[in-house]
């Protein structure tokens, strides 16, 4: 039996992955479980204070489990900022990380910051730390987030959340400065799999490219996806997950 975490990035919660963790469990063994966690600051934990570095997200997560009584190694599914605390967590604690998937990740010392957070996304990045309608800024974060349409369902899920546990500007600050800081490790030591979205508007693809090639990872490209490729394509994410796994993961 594997439990498969669930890390999300920048001010996004556990509900956000939407049905994603639901159709990874209908893909894997029996006994696996999948869980959802959020950071501090978002989601269930929204009135807590994000910490100021991936460090101490790092140490959140971890806390996290053990009080639910999961025991690693974990298997870590990660998008955007929680791509750079499984990377933290994999450079600190190899022993607790079976593999990871790094879906539109980036760290300081691979890549420049104009690529880390693309200029067209400044403004709305800066918009989002200033009081108005909710769904304004969820319209915005869509759009910044999805190479799709907009669903106005997915978008009343998304303003009836930000209702019920909003995440505080000072918290958005508090993860960017995270973000922003965190650097590459020298070493990875578990196996990883590195998913990147052509059409990201957010974090540029060559972030990802630069990650694979850091530690000579396998690299998969959606021609056309956005930043939340779960959203986009989901089974893409789980179809390629299904055909990496069982060549790179060999513990039983």
């Amino acid at each position: 039996m594997r439990t498969w975490v669930l890390l999300r990035g920048l001010a996004r919660e556990s509900r956000h992955w939407g049905t994603f963790p639901q159709l990874l469990k209908r893909r894997l063994p029996e006994g696996d479980e999948v869980l959802a966690l959020d950071l501090p600051g978002n989601g269930r934990l929204w009135r807590e204070a994000s910490p100021w570095s991936v460090a101490g997200l790092v140490d959140a997560a971890r806390a996290q489990l053990q009080a639910r009584g999961l025991r690693p190694p974990y298997v870590l599914v990660t998008l955007s900022l929680g791509g750079m605390v499984a990377l933290e967590w994999a450079a600190r604690s190899p022993g607790e990380i079976e593999a990871c998937i790094l879906i539109n990740s980036s760290a300081r010392g691979l890549s420049p910051f104009w690529q880390r957070m693309q200029p067209r996304c400044y403004g709305a990045v800066l918009r989002s730390l200033l009081p108005g309608p909710r769904a304004v800024r969820e319209r915005a974060v869509y759009t910044m987030t999805s190479a799709r349409a907009p669903d106005d369902a997915v978008l009343a899920l998304w303003v009836g959340y930000a209702k019920s546990q909003p995440v505080a500007a000072a918290n958005v600050l508090r993860q960017l400065v995270a973000a922003a800081r965190f650097r590459a490790p020298a070493l990875l030591r578990v196996p990883a799999l590195v998913l990147a979205s052509r059409g990201d508007r957010l974090v540029a693809p060559e972030c990802s490219r630069a990650l694979a090639r850091a530690w000579r990872l396998a690299l998969r490209e959606h021609p056309d996806a956005g930043h939340d490729l779960p959203l986009d394509d989901p089974d893409w994410v789980l179809e390629q997950i299904a055909r990496w796994w069982p060549e790179h993961v060999v513990r039983p």
